[in-house]
């Protein structure tokens, strides 16, 4: 236990850095669950980021292979989801270490696409149950669950809520929290779930996802016009980096004797120690620690690859050109706004086929 998270750290980097992960690797996949399960849950954290490389990495794998245990041999995928459901229902889990591994069926999702129709049983059983929480942002996390499950396969997620009863309840609390979701990450799924709806004939669609196609449009671009907006202000980011550059070379100068002696280093380092003074503060009156971020900026999967403007653009035209009648239950600033976010796309487009 003393050098575990030592051994979890060059694990992630092993794994990490190698495109083919070999058999002597994955000798140590059946380790971790071991750990996990008997003395180290508490590591969930560091064990996360290692089981995402071998997911990713080395899917057909994880997907195929065994690990010999004293109860007998079990599938890799079936280790991954007895840790989630372990997880989920110990009294022990904080909010942040529930979310945390929730993003291995994420994760599983994300990388299997197509070739585990079967679990999606399994997925909505344990997460559905957990959507009454009064935390937000684990609400957020199991929303990027269902998107996820909604761009894997749109038909067969719908029947799963469609089975349980769960599909009106399920969409009107989505609705309610969109505007909490702040990280690009819970955006972009979001997006490319509701978009991936729009690809499905009206007529095949849940009554209540049919009813709410209308609001179900409207949030989707509301959504997607943020993300655009958000992706306008990264030069502005950029340009006060370069300002920062200059006055790190300006401190390189020197400093007249009526100056203070104080670098955009030092301020650097003020404002960073003054975010983990704010953060030891929420966690002594009991909020919890690096609530906010949730590692959303450090998620890697095939998604990355996807252009979500372009897929929503595509996704919403596809619906119009194959039942036109859409276009008149949309409300005229939803379809001004579709408009404008379509010639985005073809302008982002262009440009990227003129910089291949």
């Amino acid at each position: 236990r003393e050098y575990l998270e030592n051994a979890l750290d060059i694990l992630t980097y092993l794994t990490f850095f190698q495109e083919d992960l070999s058999a002597e690797m994955w000798e140590t996949f059946p380790l971790i669950y071991t750990a996990f399960d008997q003395w180290a849950f508490d590591y969930l954290y560091l064990m996360v980021p290692a089981i995402e490389n071998f997911i990713g990495k080395s899917t057909q794998t994880f997907l195929g292979g065994f690990a010999l245990l004293p109860s007998g041999r079990v599938k890799y995928i079936d280790l991954v989801f007895s840790m989630v459901k372990k997880t989920l229902t110990e009294k022990r889990s904080s909010e942040s270490e529930i979310r945390k591994g929730l993003s291995l069926y994420m994760t599983v999702l994300h990388n299997c696409r197509g070739q585990v129709d079967n679990y999606l049983p399994v997925i909505n059983d344990e997460i559905l149950g957990n959507l009454n929480t009064e935390a937000v942002n684990t609400r957020i996390a199991i929303f990027k669950i269902l998107g996820s499950a909604l761009y894997y396969n749109p038909k067969l997620q719908l029947d799963e809520l469609e089975r349980r009863g769960a599909t009106k309840n399920i969409f009107t609390q989505w609705i309610q929290d969109y505007e909490s979701m702040e990280t690009w990450l819970s955006r972009k799924i979001t997006v490319l779930g509701f978009s991936s709806i729009l690809l499905l004939p009206t007529s095949s669609l849940p009554p209540a996802v049919q009813s709410g196609l209308p609001q179900l449009i409207e949030i989707l671009t509301k959504i997607m016009e943020r993300m655009q907006e958000d992706a306008q202000k990264v030069p502005e980011e950029e340009d006060n980096n370069e300002e920062v550059d200059n006055d790190i070379e300006d401190d390189v100068r020197g400093f007249g004797e009526d100056e203070d002696v104080r670098t955009a280093e030092d301020d650097a380092y003020l404002n960073a120690f003054s975010n983990v003074r704010d953060d030891i503060a929420r966690f002594l009156i009991g909020d919890e620690w690096g609530d906010e971020d949730d590692d959303d900026d450090d998620y890697i999967s095939p998604i990355d690859d996807i252009d979500t403007l372009e897929f929503y653009a595509g996704s919403l035209k596809s619906a119009l050109d194959r039942e036109p009648m859409i276009h008149s239950i949309l409300a005229p600033e939803v379809v001004s706004s579709y408009q404008r976010l379509v010639v985005a796309a073809s302008g982002e487009k262009q440009e990227n086929d003129g910089m291949r």
